[in-house]
């Protein structure tokens, strides 16, 4: 770790997610490689040619690396703030900003709660973990605990 970045206390990933996000890719690379290959066999009238063949093939890889994406998020927190990793893009929330953190009934991941009514969903916890959902929630929990600063309270001046 370099000096310029923040040391961080906990990272949270998600943990059954990635499988499906590994089978799913599998399973998409494999099918059109194996639909390329099979597209040539007999005759529909339609010519395929070695380019049609690797079109299809660089097309299933590029959805096989989409759905990689899904696999990409990732939670820390520290003294700097929340670091936030979903699908595209990493957003640093500061402590001034976290109002909660919450798990809303029926939703698939929690989401920090911020000021106006807005809020950054955290994909990292999912429900699908169940109980490391659970203990991550805690975790993170304790940590907004200790690290926010409640801006009504009175100070100690």
């Amino acid at each position: 770790m370099s000096p310029a970045e923040p040391a961080w206390d906990v990272e949270i990933r998600p943990h059954r997610v990635k499988y499906f996000v590994y089978i799913g890719a599998i399973s998409i690379a494999a099918i059109h490689i194996a639909v390329s290959f099979l597209l040539t066999v007999g005759s529909s009238g339609v010519v395929f040619r070695v380019q049609d063949q690797i079109a299809i093939i660089g097309i299933g890889l590029i959805l096989a690396a989409a759905v990689m994406l899904l696999g990409r998020p990732r939670l820390r927190v520290g003294p700097a703030g929340m670091s936030v990793r979903n699908v595209a893009g990493d957003r640093l929330v500061p402590w001034t900003q976290v109002q909660a953190v919450v798990f809303p009934a029926n939703a698939r991941w929690a989401r920090i709660e911020l000021p106006h009514d807005e809020y950054v969903p955290l994909m990292a916890i999912q429900a699908i973990d169940d109980d490391r959902a659970v203990d991550a929630m805690d975790t993170v929990r304790d940590l907004v605990a200790r690290y926010r600063r409640d801006p009504d309270a009175p100070s100690a001046d």
